[in-house]
């Protein structure tokens, strides 16, 4: 098969009437519960990276609106628009470079192709989740410190977190372009091809770093929200009801985001770590493509439940927008 994306596979790439490697019959020590009869599914192209070009397609497309709007609106130019901006970039970087995986390995192949897009997804994957962290502190940051929020020196502060986490990001890209890969060392290989098992589970580790930190972040986050929350109800005297009502709500935006996040890389993270190179490609195309489906929900969550967003995307698709309400730009922990 040709270096893919996602399978460590040394075998030829498959023909027409061949078997795609994981609906092969097993042997006798593998798994009896994953054999297949190969003769009535025959296939030319790998359904799985039909599946993953798929999501690269919709995760393009709906981040390609969020980066046109952010970048054509005068308006959204606060620091929460800078990052989600960062964000919706990562992941139009991310859906393009599963796209071009698609291409370059049934249209061209070729061992440099396959490492530059490589790590093209690897820096743009890297770059979604190092914007989410940067997101998480933005909004910690903006309940902290609420009085000195909007200042130029916040704008300043988050230039210097784009700068970290995409020369962070780039430079974890460039690492199985520049040598650390196992075209040469087969035997190094890890259950995606071709970075080595030392470079994932460097990734790996770094996803793990990044999960706790925003783990930490976001239970001071509620803890935050939840004491807030309590004084405007003894100030408004509503002791039971608006408290309630107010905690509930950012614990559950709270849930939704971290829920999401941990349900889309988990899986994969603990099977980079876990799996080794014999293992069924099925079983890093199952985990893999949960994974991509979090750059497919980032702009739903952080940009299009945006009242400035969506007010844009109005004017965008209709033509025109008449105000029924006064619109309020929203700081992070709202949104």
């Amino acid at each position: 098969m040709n270096e893919s994306l996602v399978v460590n596979d040394s075998s030829a790439a498959p023909v027409a009437g061949a078997a795609l490697p994981w609906m092969e019959a097993e042997s006798p020590e593998r798994n009896s519960s994953l054999e297949y009869s190969t003769t009535p599914f025959e296939f030319m192209i790998n359904p799985w990276d039909i599946m993953l070009c798929m999501s690269g397609t919709v995760i393009a497309c709906e981040n390609a609106i969020v980066v046109a709007i952010i970048f054509y609106t005068p308006t959204l130019r606060t620091p929460m628009f800078v990052l989600i901006g960062s964000l919706a970039t990562a992941d139009l970087l991310a859906g393009m470079g599963l796209i071009l995986n698609f291409v370059f390995q049934y249209v061209i192949s070729s061992k440099t192709i396959s490492l530059i897009t490589v790590g093209f997804l690897v820096a743009s994957f890297t770059a979604s989740i190092s914007s989410l962290l940067a997101i998480t502190v933005d909004r910690y940051f903006s309940l902290y410190n609420a009085l000195t929020y909007f200042s130029e020196k916040t704008l300043q502060y988050v230039h210097l977190m784009l700068l970290g986490t995409w020369g962070a990001s780039l430079c974890l890209g460039l690492l199985p372009v520049l040598g650390w890969n196992c075209l040469d060392e087969p035997a190094s290989c890890s259950i995606v091809h071709p970075l080595t098992r030392s470079n994932l589970t460097l990734l790996a580790t770094s996803f793990f770093v990044i999960f706790v930190l925003m783990l930490t972040l976001y239970f001071k986050i509620c803890k935050i929200v939840c004491r807030h929350a309590h004084q405007i109800a003894l100030q408004q005297h509503f002791f039971a009801t608006s408290h309630y009502v107010a905690t509930k709500k950012g614990v559950s935006t709270l849930a939704i985001i971290l829920g999401t996040f941990g349900a889309s890389w988990l899986p994969f993270a603990i099977y980079c770590l876990v799996g080794e190179k014999e293992y069924p490609p099925v079983y890093t195309y199952a985990t893999l493509l949960p994974a991509t489906y979090n750059s497919m929900i980032n702009p739903i969550i952080y940009a299009y439940r945006n009242a400035e967003i969506q007010r844009s995307l109005y004017m965008l698709f209709c033509g025109c927008f008449q105000a029924n309400g006064a619109y309020r730009s929203r700081s992070p922990s709202e949104v």
